[in-house]
């Protein structure tokens, strides 16, 4: 699907500017920006890891985050520290036995995810050399591409959520939370307040393609400034990794 961006859409200097000057000067702006890891950085995590990332992702969603990470050496524990290969082999009466298991969320919605995402792990290892792998050296001007994905062949790794486990394993990202989004719509996109179409998706990527082209900043410091620009600026939010 080609889109065409808006033939006034605000540079991206400009909305560096407008950061820079909320948040008190280049040297504040700078401390607040977060770093990514690269794609050898990101190959070399164990595959568990990325699913102990998922599952307090999902878990998170609609959910405490504070209870959900004071609780997280509980679900480590519970789920055998996420190792793929052993969660594998529990029989459906071990899987339900986590809906009386006080260590874990008992919600049978997410455990079925962790479930699925077993699977998909699974099956990654024989078509695209692991989850390391494809988040690793999938391309960064594509990660609509790369949520697609996840949507698609995960379990409940869509909107949101999908974002904040590629930006909680150091990936280099952009987040569509609301301080983004309202900085999008103020540099030209038409988009919703919460967008998810593939259209809207596929125009925010190429603005933030065109910015990175402009600025040379990453995709993870270009969504904070922008986030940093606008709003509330409620983007501190600590997405320790797992």
């Amino acid at each position: 699907m080609a889109v065409t961006l808006p033939t006034d859409l605000t540079a991206f200097s400009t909305i560096l500017e407008r950061a820079i000057e909320r948040k008190g000067g280049k040297s504040a702006l700078a401390n607040l920006l977060s770093t990514h890891f690269s794609s050898s950085e990101l190959e070399q995590i164990p595959e568990d890891r990325y699913l102990a990332a998922m599952t307090k992702c999902v878990n998170r969603a609609g959910f405490s985050w504070r209870v959900i990470d004071r609780k997280w050496s509980e679900f480590e524990e519970a789920f055998f520290g996420f190792k793929v290969d052993t969660l594998a082999l529990l029989s459906d009466e071990q899987w339900e036995a986590y809906l009386d298991d006080s260590r874990v969320v008992r919600s049978g919605q997410k455990i079925k995810a962790l479930r699925d995402n077993v699977s998909f792990l699974y099956d990654l290892r024989f078509t695209d050399k692991g989850i390391a792998s494809l988040i690793a050296h999938w391309p960064s001007d594509d990660q609509v591409g790369l949520m697609q994905l996840l949507k698609k062949r995960g379990s409940r790794l869509g909107g949101n959520t999908g974002q904040y486990f590629l930006r909680m394993m150091g990936r280099d990202t952009f987040i569509l939370s609301r301080d983004v989004v309202l900085t999008l719509q103020s540099a030209g996109l038409d988009i919703k307040s919460e967008p998810s179409s593939l259209r809207e998706l596929k125009l925010i990527q190429a603005t933030f393609n065109e910015w990175h082209k402009q600025s040379g900043i990453s995709y993870t410091q270009m969504s904070q400034i922008c986030a940093y620009a606008n709003g509330d600026n409620v983007v501190g939010v600590q997405l320790s990794r797992v």
